[in-house]
């Protein structure tokens, strides 16, 4: 059923009368439709009314997509998580369940989400025990209108199946680090020995979620940085909605060639809307990016963006030097790479951009087919908070 919102605007009860004016007075007054009082008169109505009316579309607007965003999470998903060091080396690997629900109308809406960890067998259990394979649960904070749009500031694009989120702590991450690695032998010490726990004091904890183009499954990135500014570590949840077995990233421990798969052009499309549920476009543009290793072995990244309705076309162009999973690029710039198609981007050192006054970027990119990929980029101002994030789907050109 097709919800509806009803505006009413109340009157005074009595009008003032014509006998509480002085009708001696020589004055005569005139409505002119031209004059300066009246003029500001109807404009600061009309802008009134234009603000009210916008007011409730967006306030409409953003209860459908906090309905859309709902959905897309609803449902019963099969995990597996790794955890990363700051140069893409896999440390960690975990199996998870999630379980979504929600309930509640329009605005009052809220999401449910319980987190099932896989505990490994005890140091103290017996061989065919069933502890071997018990499940840790981990209660996640329900998400509603309220925490969604000023706390997670999310970046949300209901058609093309994507959102971002930032979170003030990295709690359920450590979670299931504990639970997924020690389980029952966890002592609770603060750096157990043989895992490496999330910074407590994190300086950005951001969520990039892409959704498969081919089946009902979708990737979700953690950036985790320290409190310095420098990646503490890197999370990949991949999920499946399905009671089926557990989705596994190809070639999860193997470090050699992973950049292989991006080199070339890709041409493509990007989004970019403003922070919030009702996250309204900001811009869109046409983009083509190339990705090649020169003479020296160094990666050349340039990227041309033609924007949409303002015949204004930018162009970046990145040198870049390859160790192993890391490129670093001459801005300052870093991208890890990661199996499974995907890499990660983000500052080298978010204090140095702080401290120039300058925004700073959050990427990830998934390359599911070799040719397609989808990016989602999260852009933060020097105060850390998340301004805008925007969607890039590209496909591969061939050469």
């Amino acid at each position: 059923m097709a919800s509806s919102l009803h505006c009413s605007v109340s009157l005074p009860s009595s009008f003032p009368k014509l006998s509480n004016f002085n009708t001696n007075s020589n004055q005569f007054f005139s409505f002119n439709p031209y004059s300066h009082s009246s003029s500001s008169s109807s404009s600061s109505i009309k802008s009134s009314i234009k603000s009210t009316s916008t007011s409730l579309e967006e306030t409409a607007m953003s209860i459908d997509n906090l309905r859309t965003f709902f959905n897309l999470n609803i449902g019963k998903w099969n995990g597996s998580f790794y955890q990363f060091d700051a140069v893409g080396n896999l440390l960690q690997q975990v199996t998870t369940k999630l379980s979504v629900s929600s309930y509640g109308e329009a605005e009052l809406m809220s999401l449910i989400q319980s987190l099932y960890i896989k505990q490994p067998s005890s140091n103290t259990s017996v061989a065919g025990d069933d502890n071997d394979t018990e499940w840790a649960e981990y209660k996640i904070k329900e998400t509603n209108m309220f925490t969604v749009d000023k706390y997670q500031q999310i970046g949300f694009f209901p058609s093309e199946k994507a959102f971002a989120l930032r979170y003030q702590t990295a709690g359920m991450l450590e979670t299931v680090l504990r639970q997924g690695v020690l389980g029952e032998d966890d002592t609770g010490e603060e750096s157990p020995r043989n895992l490496k726990i999330p910074s407590r004091r994190p300086s950005i904890v951001c969520e990039n979620c892409l959704y498969s183009l081919q089946r009902d499954m979708r990737a979700r990135a953690f950036h985790i940085l320290e409190p310095k500014g420098t990646v503490d570590m890197l999370i990949i949840f991949l999920e499946e909605r399905s009671e089926g077995s557990h989705p596994l990233l190809d070639n999860a421990g193997d470090t050699t060639n992973r950049i292989t798969p991006f080199l070339g052009k890709w041409k493509g499309h990007s989004i970019t809307k403003r922070s919030g549920v009702y996250g309204s476009t900001i811009s869109e543009a046409d983009t083509v990016v190339l990705h090649e290793m020169d003479d020296n072995d160094q990666l050349i990244q340039d990227v041309t963006s033609t924007f949409v309705g303002e015949n204004v076309t930018t162009n970046v162009h990145w040198t870049g030097t390859v160790s192993d999973n890391l490129v670093t690029f001459d801005g300052g710039y870093q991208m890890i790479l990661l199996p499974g198609g995907m890499y990660v981007g983000s500052p080298c050192d978010v204090s140095k951009s702080v401290a120039q006054s300058k925004s700073f970027h959050l990427e990830f990119c998934w390359l599911e087919t070799p040719d397609k990929r989808q990016r989602l980029v999260r852009t933060f101002d020097i105060e850390g908070l998340a301004v805008s994030s925007t969607y890039f789907y590209e496909t591969k050109l061939l050469s």
